[in-house]
């Protein structure tokens, strides 16, 4: 079998402003086929595979009536469960496991996840990947990212190792075992591609590296976002024969996504992040509530840091275009993100590659303007910025999400909402109606329903699943209304976009006894 095979054996709504500058760009966009996978891979099997928004009652709005049992299947369609297992008893690890889910807006969904024990280390390895312009370019952050970050984190002899493996044939070593729903796709006619850009860069790390030496994790995260940004780059640049992967590595690198990463190893969590997906952390207090920790900053216009950074970057006679209407030149939100080359590439290198490729490409509309005030490019990285926590015992649990939960629950809330579903106590706080005038009765009908959400809040066994059913069907009281989840769940396709964004959530549990051992032991 070629070595390629062993290896890849295993695919003002929205990020710009007006989508209705872009028509059809989510069908002209949407994903290869795909198709079904086995439960965990390593290296040499990249993953087999196949193939704030409130709600708001608009009188007319067509919609459908769903039973909870439809409500539920709709919710948990793309749900997924890891739990580490245990040796002797015993976990072993600072993680228990996690749940993952999905809930699309766009059809298809331009979101994407991942997650992977890093074989070599034990550590994990969880993303969310949030996609714009069409799903492509999280598509491809979903399959090769991991893979860069495991080969930064290699030390030197391993590197060389491998590259022996390659150059006589031998079977390779596992890498990554990933942890995958049947949904998740992965490219299959791009696999070699793809290897071929790995090894180009671990043989980089060879000769960049002498033995005994590693990256360490930071800058190990840090060096894989890069140089995978920049690999994106160049094999749109220099194209390929094959001329479906000409049009699939141009799909990609015009579209754009953004990456929230977490490298969790014993009591060490590296959260790397670029753009507006968030990583929080909830601890929980010695009265047994959840407080929130943020291990990662939104890389948009609300951050003024993000603004300042951008426009030091760029001549003063940009200051007031190159941040307009809260946008990168007016077009974009993230300040940061994977692809888009339309806002890194000089002129005259777009004008050149559009025309030597394909002529479906010119059928996007996306690649066809070049943004407003235009002059010093790039105005875009994908560069991370990375956070380092020390986990303790009471680090209970990591919420990583991409923007469409975080514009429908603010952070605390959603602290609040995990922890009571993880440990079944339920904090009793003050009702509130904010501004609503409430009768006697209404007030009654609101502490019955409270009282009623409390007993059916174990319905779900995911608490991904669980947060989206809050996310998506949380009325004006803060309740989950099922006419509410209904008429959000069935919205027709080219209305869903405009009352939500597609939401993609992990939750990872710790194992505060393994935390408090390994803290002890560091004591000693």
């Amino acid at each position: 079998m070629p070595v390629t095979s062993q290896l890849f054996r295993s695919i003002p709504r929205g990020k710009f402003w007006g989508s209705s500058l872009f028509p059809s760009q989510r069908q002209k966009l949407s994903c290869p086929s795909s198709h079904q996978h086995t439960s965990s891979w390593p290296l040499q099997a990249w993953p087999t595979a196949i193939p704030t928004r409130d709600y708001r009652r608009t009188p007319g709005m067509h919609s459908y009536n769903l039973s909870p049992p439809q409500v539920n299947s709709i919710l948990k369609a793309n749900e997924y469960s890891f739990k580490v297992p245990e040796f002797d008893g015993k976990n072993v690890s600072t993680v228990k496991g996690f749940d993952s889910n999905q809930l699309p807006a766009n059809a298809p969904i331009e979101d994407r996840r991942s997650a992977a024990t890093c074989l070599q280390t034990r550590g994990m390895l969880l993303g969310v990947f949030d996609g714009h312009a069409g799903c492509a370019c999280a598509q491809a952050l979903s399959e090769r990212l991991f893979y860069y970050i495991a080969m930064s984190l290699m030390p030197h002899e391993m590197l060389c190792e491998l590259e022996s493996a390659v150059e006589a044939g031998r079977p390779l070593s596992p890498i990554l075992q990933w942890h995958k729903h049947p949904n998740d796709y992965f490219t299959r006619e791009a696999q070699t591609l793809y290897f071929n850009s790995l090894r180009t860069y671990w043989q980089e790390l060879i000769d960049l590296s002498s033995p005994g030496e590693s990256l360490g994790p930071r800058e190990a995260l840090l060096t894989a976002f890069k140089r995978l940004d920049n690999d994106l780059s160049l094999e749109a640049q220099v194209g390929d024969a094959n001329s479906f992967l000409h049009y699939w590595v141009l799909r990609v690198a015009f579209s754009g996504a953004t990456a929230c990463v977490a490298h969790i190893d014993g009591n060490d969590l590296y959260v790397a992040n670029t753009g507006d997906g968030r990583a929080v952390l909830g601890v929980q207090e010695e009265d047994g509530s959840f407080s929130a920790h943020t291990l990662s900053n939104d890389h948009n216009a609300q951050n003024e840091s993000e603004v300042a950074r951008i426009q030091a970057e760029h001549p003063p006679s940009e200051r007031k275009t190159v941040v307009r209407q809260d946008r990168l030149l007016g077009l974009l939100m993230p300040f940061r993100a994977f692809g888009d080359v339309k806002f890194k590439w000089s002129i005259d290198l777009q004008r050149a590659v559009l025309e030597s490729g394909p002529d479906q490409l010119h059928e996007n509309e996306h690649t066809k303007f070049i943004p407003p005030n235009y002059h010093t490019p790039p105005y875009l990285t994908a560069e991370p910025e990375i956070t380092h926590h020390r986990l303790r015992p009471q680090d209970s649990f990591l919420v990583l999400g991409t923007d469409g939960l975080w514009e429908t629950l603010h952070r605390q809330e959603v602290v609040r909402i995990v922890g009571e579903y993880l440990t079944g106590v339920h904090q009793r706080q003050p009702l509130t109606v904010g501004g609503y005038h409430v009768t006697l009765g209404q007030m009654h009908g609101l502490l019955a329903e409270r009282k009623a959400r409390a007993s059916l809040a174990f319905q779900d066994q995911n608490a991904a699943t669980h947060l989206i059913r809050h996310a998506v069907g949380n009325n004006e009281f803060g309740a989950i209304d099922h006419e509410t989840l209904s008429k959000m769940l069935s919205l027709p396709e080219e209305l869903a976009r405009m009352y939500r964004d597609d939401i993609t959530i992990i939750i990872t549990q710790f194992n505060p006894h393994v935390i408090g051992h390994q803290r002890q032991g560091e004591k000693c």
